[in-house]
């Protein structure tokens, strides 16, 4: 397989309120108001409704690719249990679409996951993203039957990989 490559990009760690992430929580409350309903206002308050500290190490992390000066992609872990982590905020900037950007960020964060010990990777997403379905198919993760149950939200489509050690 053949990974893109982007000159240029870096990987920053970031906190949920750094100003790197606001490009990405703002433009997915756009996104998520437009395609599921509701405000972006009401969306950015949902999306902020996650404590910080629990996209924060150890547990966690968050991570924002830079190309040229400018936030591009973006997403956040956290822990779901001993083993695994939970992929969060997913984003790339409408304006840097399809170049492979959404594929590396997932390859640093699984390596960060990785590096933390955990051995799985688990996400959930809404039923009206096909582009975010598409991208975890093909970064090898598996379309469970049903979301593994958790404590609070829970989206109707579930994925999981299993990390090498």
């Amino acid at each position: 397989m053949t990974l893109p490559t982007v000159d240029g990009l870096r990987f920053v760690t970031v906190g949920q309120d750094d100003e790197l992430a606001e490009p990405l929580m703002a433009e997915l409350a756009v996104e998520y108001a437009t395609r599921y309903g509701g405000t972006p206002e009401k969306v950015s308050s949902w999306l902020r409704g996650y404590p910080a500290a629990e996209f924060e190490a150890p547990a966690g992390g968050m991570l924002i690719g830079v190309l040229e000066g400018t936030p591009v992609t973006g997403g956040a872990f956290r822990r779901f249990d001993e083993h695994t982590a939970e992929l969060k905020r997913i984003w790339t900037d409408s304006a840097h679409r399809r170049r492979g950007l959404g594929r590396l960020l997932l390859i640093e964060l699984e390596a960060e996951i990785a590096a933390r010990g955990y051995r799985r990777v688990y996400l959930t997403t809404g039923d009206r993203q096909p582009e975010a379905e598409a991208l975890y198919e093909a970064a090898g993760y598996t379309r469970l039957t049903d979301p593994l149950p958790a404590d609070g939200e829970v989206y109707p489509i579930a994925f999981a990989k299993e990390l090498q050690p």
